[in-house]
C-alpha cells in the first residue's frame, strides 16, 4: 500500500520536478489511499495557482480530468474519532499543521498503526520527517 498525501498527487496532475518520479511511483502500486479532505487540498492548490496566473485554463482543465480519473478508485480514509486521536498525539509530537496530520494519522489508522512495508508520499519535508519517525518508508 502507498499513502499518497495531497502535495505528492499534485505532481500527477500538474508538471512539477517531481511529476516524473510519481508516475513512476503510480506505476508501480497504482493503488492509491488518500485522506477525506485530499480533494478539498488539492482543490485549494489548483484555486492558489489559478489566481496567482501560473496556471492556464488548458491544464487547469487536464489536471481535473486526471484528478477524476484518480479520484474514481482511490481508496479514502473516513474522517473518524480514531483518525481525530491520531491527529491530536501527532501534533504534540511532531512540528505539524493540522491538516498534515491528519494525512499521517489517516495513512496509520489505514495500516492499524503497523507502518512496516507502507510506503507514505507527500512533497512536504516536515510531513515526510514525521511519516519517518512514525515507521514509514518515504
Amino acid at each position: 500500500m502507498i499513502y499518497w498525501d495531497s502535495s505528492a498527487l499534485t505532481p500527477l496532475l500538474l508538471t512539477e520536478a517531481d511529476s516524473d518520479l510519481r508516475e513512476a511511483q503510480l506505476s508501480q502500486d497504482p493503488s492509491v489511499v488518500v485522506w477525506y479532505g485530499t480533494l478539498a487540498e488539492i482543490e485549494s492548490a489548483l484555486c492558489r495557482r489559478k489566481r496567482e496566473g501560473s496556471l492556464g485554463r488548458e491544464d487547469e482543465a487536464k489536471a481535473r480530468v486526471r484528478l477524476d480519473m484518480l479520484s474514481e478508485s482511490w481508496i479514502e480514509v473516513q474522517p473518524t474519532i480514531a483518525v481525530r486521536e491520531r491527529a491530536l498525539r501527532l501534533l504534540r509530537t511532531h512540528p505539524l499543521r493540522a491538516a498534515d496530520a491528519f494525512q499521517l494519522a489517516a495513512g496509520l489508522v489505514v495500516c492499524q498503526e503497523k507502518t512496516r512495508g507502507f510506503t507514505f508520499l507527500t512533497g512536504d519535508l516536515r510531513l515526510r520527517d514525521a511519516a519517518e519517525a512514525e515507521g514509514f518508508k518515504t
